[in-house]
């Protein structure tokens, strides 16, 4: 993991990346951005072929130009129309300085404003609960009961929801439902087919898969891979 002295905004324009944190992992696909603030530590994991476009703002310009709102934490963000031409203007090839530095201010005041993508997994902290996140991550297509992930977690039923509560913020029930259509973003991303994934992850049909992909994504599963083929969905 690196650091940088500078804030970054990185946009995947085409592939997909994950972005690793000590808090947790974000899975940035097509069209997702990742904003990282100055000094967390973070690497870039390329997953399929990505074109990445990164934007660097050193602190004290984000101090003098950001609007109140913090912009502290790291997150990952839905790309707004507005924030898609800022993009482009800003990698134009034509663009003067002074447009640049106006762009780049907008883009400050355009991040505090846009709804945050739930494609974020925080991963617990603790040697616990790290143990917990990996048999469950073991159980792709969901079939162990909580008890049995506990007792193959060395850990009590008890133990492993506090854990959860307290490290990741999220229960156990919706941490393992978003850790599932994680991994599924993974997978459609990579050009599975949506009843293939749905398969692999141990949902009893294509209907339910999608109704709990756009529970933790708000897109249907069609949507998130940009496919016009409604029927797979």
């Amino acid at each position: 993991m690196h650091s940088h002295g500078q804030a970054q905004l990185t946009f995947a324009a085409s592939g997909m990346v994950q972005v690793h944190t000590v808090e947790g992992r974000w899975l940035v696909p097509s069209q997702l951005a990742v904003w990282i603030p100055a000094g967390v530590e973070h690497h870039v994991e390329v997953l399929t072929d990505a074109e990445l476009w990164m934007v660097h703002w050193e602190p004290s310009i984000i101090k003098a130009w950001a609007p109140p709102i913090p912009l502290e934490r790291a997150f990952a963000l839905r790309i707004t129309p507005l924030m898609r031409t800022l993009l482009d203007t800003a990698f134009a090839a034509n663009t003067t300085a002074d447009k640049s530095e106006l762009v780049v201010r907008l883009m400050l005041h355009e991040l505090t404003e846009i709804e945050h993508a739930p494609t974020f997994l925080p991963l617990p902290k603790s040697a616990v609960g790290r143990r917990i996140a990996n048999v469950a991550f073991g159980d792709r297509r969901n079939q162990l009961s909580v008890n049995e992930i506990a007792s193959r977690a060395a850990t009590s039923v008890r133990t492993l929801s506090r854990v959860f509560q307290a490290e990741t913020g999220l229960t156990f029930k919706l941490w393992r439902q978003r850790a599932r259509i994680v991994l599924a973003m993974d997978r459609l991303a990579r050009g599975v087919a949506i009843a293939q994934v749905a398969a692999e992850l141990g949902f009893a049909s294509t209907a339910s898969f999608s109704c709990a992909f756009r529970q933790v994504t708000m897109l249907t599963p069609t949507d998130f891979i940009g496919t016009a083929d409604k029927k797979s969905s």
